[in-house]
C-alpha cells in the first residue's frame, strides 16, 4: 500500500488536479457549516454503511458502495483525499472503506479541516450539490474485513493479534460502556492501543515515534474498537510504520462482541 496520509500543503499544491476529489467524512450529516472548498460530503452512517444491519457503521455491500460513490462523481481513476473536522477521527474509516473496495488512490488529510483552516486555505459553506455520475467500480478485498466468527476462531488459532482502540478504562472494564446493553471488558488476548496515543493535536505522530510505541509490529493484526471507526485510526498508524503485514478491521467491534453473551470476554 502507498503512504496513507498527505499534508495540507500537498493538498493545496494539488488542488487543481482534475482527477482529485476531496471528501468530507461525516458521521452525522450535516454536522457543520464549513468545508474545504470543493469538498463533497461522504456520509458514513447513512450512505456508506449497511443500514439494514442493527450495528453502527457496518461495511456496505460492494455494489451499494459503488452506487453511492458514483453519485459523488467518483471514478475508477479518481485520486481521493478524505478529511474530517476533528483532525483525525472519521476520515480513516472513509479511507478504509475505499481500500477495502479495491480503490488504491485514496489518502487521509493529516490534521484535517482544522489544519487546513489554520493555514488560511480556501473554505466554503456546506451546501447540497449534485455531480456528474462517475464510473467507480468496487472490487471487495475480503481479507481486509473480519467478522465475529473469524475473530472467535483467532482466539485459539492465534493467527493475528487483536488491537483494541478503545480507552484503557473501557478495555479493562473499569467503566461501563457508553452503549447500553454491552458487557465490559475485551476480546480474549487482545492488546490495548487507545487511538488517542497515536495522535497529537489532530495529526498522526511521526513515524519514528509510532515505531517506539506500537506493539506487535511484525505480526498479522486485526483492529477493533467500539463501532468500527477508531479501529481504522490504529490501522493507519501501523500502515505508516509497516505496510507489509496483513491488517484487517473487525467491523462489528465491541458493539457486536459486547452484546453477544455467547462470545468470551476478558477483564
Amino acid at each position: 500500500m502507498k503512504i496513507p496520509i498527505v499534508s495540507v500543503s500537498w493538498l493545496q499544491e494539488n488542488i487543481n488536479n482534475p482527477e482529485l476529489i476531496i471528501l468530507d467524512a461525516v458521521l452525522d450529516a450535516p454536522p457543520h457549516d464549513l468545508q474545504i472548498a470543493g469538498a463533497r460530503t461522504f456520509d458514513i452512517k447513512n450512505k456508506f454503511s449497511d443500514t439494514s444491519i442493527p450495528l453502527p457503521n457496518t461495511l456496505p455491500q460492494p455494489q451499494a458502495f459503488a452506487t453511492e460513490a458514483r453519485k459523488l462523481g467518483i471514478s475508477k481513476h479518481s485520486k481521493i483525499v478524505v478529511y474530517d473536522t476533528k483532525g483525525i477521527y472519521s476520515s480513516p474509516r472513509a479511507w478504509y472503506l475505499f481500500k477495502s473496495m479495491g480503490h488504491e488512490n485514496v489518502w487521509v488529510l493529516d490534521g484535517g479541516f482544522p489544519a487546513w483552516e489554520k493555514e488560511g486555505f480556501a473554505i466554503e459553506k456546506v451546501a447540497l450539490k449534485s455531480f456528474k455520475e462517475g464510473d467507480f467500480e468496487a472490487h471487495f478485498k475480503a481479507d481486509m474485513f473480519k467478522n465475529k466468527f473469524q475473530v472467535l476462531h483467532n482466539i485459539t488459532s492465534k493467527e493475528a493479534i487483536v488491537i483494541d482502540a478503545r480507552s484503557a478504562d473501557r478495555f479493562n472494564a473499569e467503566t461501563e460502556e457508553p452503549r447500553e446493553g454491552l458487557r465490559s471488558g475485551h476480546i480474549p488476548n487482545a492488546v490495548n492501543v487507545p487511538f488517542s496515543k497515536v495522535l497529537k493535536d489532530g495529526h498522526f505522530l511521526p513515524k519514528e515515534e509510532l515505531k517506539q510505541i506500537l506493539p506487535h509490529q511484525d505480526q498479522n493484526l486485526y483492529f477493533s474498537c467500539g463501532s468500527g471507526i477508531t479501529a481504522c485510526i490504529n490501522l493507519i498508524a501501523y500502515e505508516l510504520i509497516s505496510n507489509n503485514q496483513p491488517k484487517a478491521i473487525y467491523d462489528g467491534s465491541w458493539t457486536e462482541w459486547g452484546q453477544d453473551y455467547n462470545l468470551p470476554i476478558e477483564k
